[in-house]
Parts: C-alpha cells; structure tokens; sequence
C-alpha cells in the first residue's frame, strides 16, 4: 500500500507541473504615443477575409490594442491605423535525442529511498544484474516531432502608408495547435508594447492554472 500511494503521489506531481510557452519577439517601430488613434485589423491574405477563425484571433488583437489606448473603427475609411495579422504553423520536423540512464541516481520506482542504487548495487549492497548495463543503465533514444510557428504583425498609418510597427513572434513547441498558439503568441506579441525598435526578447508565459 506504502509504495502504490508513493507512486499515485509522484504521478500528481508530475501531472500537475507544465512547462512554460516560450517564444522570440522582434519588433520594430515609430508608433506615437497612443491618444485616441483608431484602428482596424485586417488579414495580410485577404483570401480570410471571411474566416471564422481569423475573427477569433483579430478579437484578441482588438482587445489588446484596446488596452494600450487605441480605439476600434467601423470601416477602414475611418481609422487612423490598419493592422496586418498573419500566423501560421509549419508540418513539424522530427527530431532525435536522447536520456540519461539511471544508475547512479535513481532505481525504477523514483527517489523515495528504496529504489536508489548506486553503480550496479542496490543500497542492500547486492548485485543485480536485471538493473546493470543491459537494463536501467543505458542512454534511451528517442524522437519527437517539433512545430515552428508565428504571429505577424504590421501597423500602417491611413492616407499615407507609413509604417509604424512591425513584429514578430516565433516559438517552437511540441503541439501545432494553432488554437491554443495564437492566444500565446498574441499575449508575448504585446509583453512590454511596443518594445524597443529593433530589440528582440524572449517571452515566458507560464501555463494556466490548474483548476
């Protein structure tokens, strides 16, 4: 009973941790200080122009320019500003690695101190040869496919076409759920807005709570 609840506790533990969204920003920009502007969000290929799923992106765009002082306009006829908003996610590429074995550090059931052994011993102080170098003990290869995507984003003036802001954010994950993506990407897009021109940072967006 002592060792299933051990191993029932280690398991939460390691279901409850998650791993942070990281992601590179780059951005460079002359925006004005914000007093008012309006704006519109458009996409930078028009052909989702009617997307559903574009729409839902361009809301969380909305809602931060909304926060950083800019107004929403009707119509590009009356706004001051057009943002261009483009993203995507790449097919993956696999990649190869590799795991330490675990003599020296830890037997099959975890750090609790009767599964540690030490070398090819067990803390009794035999030899088991199930756990030496054919068993526990050698590196593990494995593979896994990784995702590249991004957030584009542009902000020309009205009437005249300047450029006032152009960004970037990039990350590499293991999942190329654009739906859970985007949202990410957005959030590290507008991390310190609008930057410093031609500086890029990393963004470390720590995972939802748990319920």
């Amino acid at each position: 009973m002592r060792i299933h609840a051990l191993i029932a506790a280690a398991l939460l533990t390691l279901s409850a941790c998650a791993t942070p969204f990281q992601s590179k920003v780059s951005r460079f920009q002359q925006l004005p200080a914000p007093s008012g502007q309006s704006f519109v969000i458009q996409p930078a290929d028009s052909r989702m122009s009617n997307s559903l799923e574009f729409s839902q992106y361009a809301g969380l765009v909305r809602e931060q320019l909304i926060a950083q002082g800019y107004q929403p306009a009707s119509s590009q006829a009356g706004a001051t500003l057009v943002v261009g908003l483009d993203y995507g996610v790449n097919d993956g590429r696999e990649k190869i690695d590799t795991r330490p074995g675990t003599s020296g550090m830890y037997g099959p059931w975890g750090p609790w101190g009767w599964g540690p052994y030490y070398g090819h011993h067990w803390r009794g102080g035999w030899y088991d040869p199930f756990w030496g170098p054919w068993g526990w003990d050698q590196p593990e290869v494995y593979s896994y496919t990784v995702y590249n995507s991004f957030l584009s984003m542009k902000i020309t003036r009205t009437g005249t076409g300047d450029r006032l802001f152009e960004g970037r954010a990039e990350a590499q994950t293991r999942s190329d759920d654009l739906t859970a993506l985007v949202p990410n990407l957005v959030q590290a897009m507008f991390t310190n807005f609008p930057g410093r021109s031609g500086e890029t940072i990393k963004v470390k967006i720590p995972p939802p709570a748990k319920k």
